[in-house]
C-alpha cells in the first residue's frame, strides 16, 4: 500500500479544498504513528469523517465524537478527533480569506528540493514553517511545521521525490533544476 501511494498520488497537485482538508486531516492523525499505519486506515476515515467534506466534519457535536472514538476502524484519539472537526470549523471561516487551496499553495517556494538520495530528502521547509504559523493563526490545531511540510510534498506544492524517480515533476510544475515553471489552477 505503501508503495502504490507514493508512486500514484504521493506529490500529485491536490487543488481543492476536500482533498487538502483530507491531508490536514491525516497529518493530524500520523503525529506520533506511522505514515503507514493511516493509509491502512484511510478508506475507514474517510467514511467516519463524511467523505473529509468541510462542511459536514464542522457540523460534528458530541454525539459524532462519541461515535468515532466507538469505531474500531480508525485511529481512536480524541484529540486528534477534535482537532480535525476544529480544523474543518477553521477550514470554514478560511473561505473569507480565499480559502485552503489559497493557504496551502501561497507558500510555494520559488524553488523545490532537488535530493539524489533518501538522506538528502529535507524534513522540513521554510514553506513548512510558514503554512503552519498561517494555519495556526487561522484557528487550525493539530499541526505543525513538520506536518506541513509533509502536506506540501503530498499536495504537490514541494516535489520531495528524488531526482529521476517516476515521481518526479509528475505536475510539470518545475524545471530540472528545481525552479518553479508554474502553479496549478485552484479549485474554488
Amino acid at each position: 500500500m505503501g508503495q502504490s501511494y507514493y508512486l500514484d498520488e504521493y506529490g500529485v497537485a491536490v487543488t481543492d479544498e476536500r482533498g487538502l482538508f483530507e491531508l490536514v486531516a491525516l497529518e493530524v492523525f500520523v503525529v506520533g504513528l506511522s505514515w503507514l499505519m493511516v493509509l491502512h486506515r484511510r478508506d475507514a476515515m474517510r467514511d467516519a469523517f463524511g467523505g473529509f467534506e468541510v462542511d459536514v466534519v464542522a457540523a460534528y457535536d458530541e454525539e459524532d465524537v462519541a461515535r468515532l472514538l466507538a469505531d474500531s476502524r480508525i485511529i481512536r484519539n480524541e484529540r486528534k478527533i477534535r482537532a480535525v472537526i476544529a480544523n474543518a470549523r477553521a477550514a470554514m471561516e478560511l473561505r473569507a480569506d480565499g480559502g485552503l487551496p489559497d493557504a496551502v499553495w501561497s507558500v510555494q517556494p520559488g524553488r523545490t528540493p532537488t535530493p539524489r538520495t533518501i538522506d538528502e530528502v529535507p524534513t522540513t521547509s521554510e514553506a513548512g514553517d510558514t503554512l503552519a504559523e498561517l494555519l495556526h493563526a487561522k484557528g487550525f490545531t493539530g499541526i505543525g511545521p513538520t506536518t506541513m511540510h509533509a502536506l506540501l510534498g503530498a499536495a504537490g506544492v514541494l516535489d520531495l521525490h528524488l531526482v529521476g524517480s517516476p515521481g518526479r515533476n509528475r505536475a510539470q510544475l518545475w524545471t530540472r533544476t528545481g525552479r518553479r515553471r508554474a502553479r496549478p489552477p485552484l479549485e474554488r
